[in-house]
C-alpha cells in the first residue's frame, strides 16, 4: 500500500480542520449554535494547533517508510486518533440537532482513516521497485 497518499490526504483534511478552528473558532461554534466564551475560543484555537501539529508530523513523514515496525508510533498516532474520533463521532451522530450532515461526513472520512492506518499499521510496507 502507498501510505504516501494516506499520509498527504490525512495531512490535508486535519490541516484544514487546524487552520479552521485556530482562524474561525467563534464562527464555527456560533454554526453550531454554541454561546462563546473566551474559555471556549482558545480551547478551540488550541485544539487548532494541536490538529495542526499533526498535520506537520503526518507531513514530514510522508515520504518515509511506514508499517509493521517501521514509524509505528506514527502509525500508532494517527490510528488511535481516527478511530477514537470515529467512535466519538459515531456515539454523537443521533444527539446532533443542527447540520448533522457535517457530522455525518467528519465520521465517514474519521472512519475510512482509521481503516486505513489500521491496515497500516498491521501490515509490512511492500519494498520499492526501482
Amino acid at each position: 500500500m502507498n501510505t504516501k497518499i494516506i499520509m498527504i490526504t490525512s495531512c490535508i483534511f486535519i490541516a484544514a480542520l487546524g487552520i479552521s478552528l485556530s482562524f474561525l473558532p467563534d464562527e464555527i461554534l456560533a454554526d453550531f449554535n454554541i454561546t462563546t466564551n473566551p474559555i471556549l475560543t482558545v480551547s478551540m484555537q488550541l485544539l487548532g494547533a494541536l490538529y495542526l501539529g499533526f498535520a506537520m508530523l503526518n507531513w514530514m513523514t510522508k515520504a518515509s517508510l511506514i508499517g509493521g515496525i517501521y514509524n509505528r508510533p506514527l502509525a500508532i498516532g494517527n490510528f488511535m486518533h481516527f478511530a477514537v474520533g470515529a467512535l466519538a463521532l459515531v456515539k454523537i451522530i443521533n444527539k446532533i440537532d443542527n447540520h448533522s450532515e457535517i457530522i455525518i461526513s467528519f465520521t465517514v472520512v474519521y472512519s475510512a482513516f482509521a481503516i486505513l492506518f489500521g491496515y497500516v499499521l498491521i501490515t509490512h510496507p511492500s519494498s520499492k521497485k526501482k
